[in-house]
């Protein structure tokens, strides 16, 4: 490798961590649209998988069955602010949180973070299932699965809101009689709601919501079912945004949009009027929405003020003030227990001062001591060595690509070349073709016209999020490592393999099923790294870890031996990992000058101006 490369990664490393703180058969002539990735489906064999739905469904049956829940309502009943004390969740006997307080308040936009594991979508969820005392009149909306298929098109699955509507004119009537300056409050809001669900804009509105998100007008009056499994989770999306609940709660939103609707979203939700609670791995989401961070750690919630920056700065301040305080009172327990030893039974002067401190110490232990720091666990992940081979490993070479005679070119004349010190983010909107690039340098896919030559050794390790529907749920991780890789004959040894993907302890022996998304998908990494490519091309690595996992996975890269092409919408991965910005659209690959953020800049000002043109 050569040198120059090796530094740009140091300096790369060193910038990331000084800025941490803590259902119908879709033929390949449909159009591409409707598909996740110009043609690629959520089954990646040309399907809608409607069984997964189905799925998942069960999954989330079944997880509110071994789900325990206690808490007080402490807000008052007719609030628009939810107040919940002394909560508690149990999950698989589990404990979740203990004795913790939950407080949302209207106008507020909350960051719900923490480790992969400790519980956060299981909030959410039991937030969405009312398994606390939430007041009737905060209606909820949870994301987190897609729309189920049915024959209704993209646009009424959002605009059929007719329930909604009744339910907030019945309210409206009841609140009419009533005097109390809460329920005024709760009669202002509902009168809002009313205007924004008027069947005369609601067309309009859905319209722009789909389009933001990355819906043609055409695929507006496509059908739900038509849709892959990516795409009817954009319209689950839409549905939440259009409908503006009392109490949004959003688990990952941006898993299955390119980095123009990440962008879009953003916008719209920085404006967000009543409560929002979301879940996200992209600390730029974070920052760009949020009013408040919660922090999910040691079975408690800790609330900051501010985006995710303010966090990071308002918690290494306390941090550090509470060590401060915490060596201090140390040093003088130390000071008096010492004094105590010695001169507790010596001269009668000597003696009453070590009884004096005695007393002194006692009033400090009763009074309580201030807490050492417990660091988060720290999250490692390893990409073994690949070796060397030399170059030109491969070269793409006059290849053009579409996916039928009936379709026009994904791709035309495209002519590049790659090696082991590649370092590329391919970004670009949905449609445009990034997928379908990744498996063309695979040979999945095979170019309509030109040559992709590969080096006779090359190994190519390629990540995408359907790689989790390969493992088995019945099996441990550990049981399925050994299962995929069978030269491994230790279990010792495979335990330490799968450690290095941050899975220790009960983690590696209990069933897959019973892991977080977040976990599961460490059991992927740890399959795909232990082949040993030389090629790493990831398509969205991020969805479903947490931020201390990204960070650990962009060290991972930067220390790999081999060459990595990203697809991504996270904009801090790309800014730590990546060397070069290539931008695929309009069947050509360009390479953006400048860095991602500039890239990002240049997204914003072009919605702007998109949603001046729809709006006006």
């Amino acid at each position: 490798m050569p040198s120059d490369a090796k530094k740009k990664r140091d300096a790369k490393k060193k910038e990331a961590a000084k800025s941490r703180g803590g259902k119908k058969n879709l033929q390949q002539d449909d159009d591409p649209e409707l598909k996740g990735e110009n043609g690629e489906t959520e089954n990646g064999d040309g399907t809608a998988d409607d069984s997964s739905v189905a799925a998942l469904m069960d999954e989330l049956a079944l997880a509110a069955k071994h789900r325990s829940v206690t808490g007080v309502l402490a807000s008052h009943p007719d609030s628009r602010d939810v107040h919940i004390h002394n909560l508690s969740i149990l999950f698989h006997g589990a404990e979740l949180l203990m004795d913790s307080t939950l407080e949302l308040n209207v106008g507020r936009r909350y960051g719900l973070i923490g480790l992969n594991g400790c519980g956060k979508s299981s909030l959410l969820a039991a937030l969405a299932a009312r398994e606390v005392p939430i007041p009737e009149h905060v209606d909820t909306f949870l994301l987190r699965r897609e729309m189920p298929p049915s024959d209704k098109t993209a646009l009424m699955a959002v605009v059929e809101v007719d329930d909604a509507r009744r339910h907030l004119e019945k309210e409206a009537e009841e609140l009419a009689h009533n005097t109390d300056p809460e329920a005024h409050e709760r009669l202002m809001d509902v009168y809002a709601r009313l205007d924004d669900l008027d069947a005369t804009k609601a067309e309009a509105k859905a319209g722009y919501i789909l389009h933001g998100l990355g819906f043609s007008r055409a695929m507006q009056h496509t059908k739900v079912k038509d849709f892959s499994g990516g795409w009817r989770m954009r319209i689950a999306l839409a549905r939440a945004l259009f409908l503006r609940p009392s109490l949004m709660l959003l688990d990952e939103p941006t898993n299955h949009l390119d980095l123009n609707a990440c962008v879009w979203l953003e916008e719209e939700l920085k404006t967000y009027p009543r409560i929002l609670v979301v879940v996200s791995h992209s600390q730029d989401f974070l920052n760009g929405v949020c009013t408040n961070i919660i922090h999910m750690n040691l079975k408690k919630l800790n609330y900051f003020g501010g985006n995710y920056d303010t966090y990071v700065q308002t918690r290494y301040e306390l941090e550090e003030n509470q060590m401060k305080k915490y060596k201090w009172e140390q040093d003088q327990i130390a000071h008096m227990k010492n004094y105590i030893a010695r001169f507790g039974h010596g001269s009668a002067k000597l003696a009453r001062q070590a009884q004096s401190k005695e007393k002194t110490l006692k009033k400090m232990v009763d009074g309580g001591l201030t807490e050492r720091i417990s660091a988060d666990k720290t999250v490692s992940l390893y990409f073994p060595s690949c070796g060397e081979i030399p170059p030109p490993v491969i070269m793409v070479q006059n290849v053009s690509f579409r996916y039928s005679e009936s379709q026009k070119y994904i791709y035309k004349d495209l002519d590049f070349g790659i090696d082991l010190d590649t370092r590329v983010a391919l970004v670009g909107p949905n449609g445009a073709g990034k997928s379908t690039l990744l498996k063309l340098i695979t040979g999945e896919l095979i170019p309509t016209d030109g040559l992709i030559r590969r080096h006779s050794h090359l190994k190519i390790g390629r990540y995408h999020q359907h790689l989790g529907d390969q493992l088995d749920l019945d099996l441990s991780a550990l049981e399925y490592m050994m299962k995929c890789y069978p030269d491994v004959k230790e279990k010792e040894e495979m335990r330490k393999i799968i450690g290095r993907f941050g899975l220790t302890g009960l983690q590696q022996v209990c069933p897959i099923r019973n892991l977080s998304d977040g976990q599961r998908c460490r059991v992927t990494f740890a399959w795909l790294a232990w082949q040993c490519p030389h090629l790493l091309l990831l398509d969205e690595p991020t969805n479903h870890l947490d931020i201390e996992t990204i960070d650990a996975l962009a060290d991972a890269i930067n220390d790999f031996e081999g060459g990595m092409i990203l697809v991504s919408h996270d904009f801090r991965l790309i800014s730590q990992v990546t060397e070069e910005i290539w931008v695929c659209e309009k069947g050509a690959v360009t390479k953006w000058e400048g860095d991602i953020f500039s890239y990002k800049e240049h997204l914003i000002k072009e919605t702007q101006k998109e949603n001046c043109k729809l709006k006006g």
